[in-house]
């Protein structure tokens, strides 16, 4: 498959650090993230990055690829069915995650089992501290590279895009280390728990 529009990560520079919130059973445990100053270079890389938010259209390079995608998502449905009973919905959203994910160079697995660990899969999930949504965004990112608008972190696609490009700026950083990268989401760089979380939660997606 590839995307219709073209990726605008590119090698982005980090800028942002988290900071690591106490787990609570069934509740949304990421968010602690700390605002850092960007640099102009950083802040206009990251804001083309999440810029538009147009449905994802998705192309594919042949028709076993389109089948290969169609298979995927006829899997991944079922197994999220317990977690969103309507089935548009839940289509809607394999789809954007599917897209959002490839677009940000992600693994689509690795970004489902980080949303079930951060959020499991709730909409409108706000964390201790604020953080809000499917990928449990802090709001001063809408500040910081959105147009500030903080309602739209319940949107979709917009949570979906903010947090595909924050990890995505976060393994840029860590030069394609996963682990580091998400302890750097999560704000617990070096400690393995959040880590090891979102990559037991992963299997279940692959």
């Amino acid at each position: 498959m590839r995307l219709k529009r073209r990726s605008l990560l590119g090698a982005v520079p980090a800028a942002l650090a988290c900071a690591a919130p106490a787990w609570l059973p069934g509740a949304a445990w990421a968010g602690g993230q700390l605002e850092e100053p960007l640099m102009d270079s950083v802040r206009t890389a990251l804001s083309a990055a999440v810029i538009g938010q147009a449905p994802p259209e998705l192309e594919f390079a042949s028709t076993e690829a389109r089948m290969e995608y169609l298979r995927w998502l006829a899997a991944h449905s079922g197994k999220l069915r317990s977690r969103k009973p309507d089935q548009a919905t839940r289509q809607e959203f394999l789809q954007t995650v599917w897209y959002e994910s490839r677009r940000a160079g992600l693994d689509v697995s690795l970004v489902l089992g980080l949303v079930q660990v951060e959020s499991a899969f709730r909409k409108y999930a706000i964390s201790s501290v604020g953080a809000r949504g499917y990928m449990q965004i802090m709001p001063f990112w809408m500040r910081l590279i959105g147009d500030g608008d903080v309602g739209k972190l319940f949107h979709m696609q917009t949570n979906l895009r903010f947090g595909c490009v924050i990890l995505r700026h976060y393994l840029d950083r860590e030069k394609g280390d996963m682990y580091m990268a998400l302890g750097r989401y999560n704000g617990s760089r070096g400690k393995p728990q959040y880590p090891n979380a979102v990559f037991a939660a992963q299997k279940r997606w692959i």
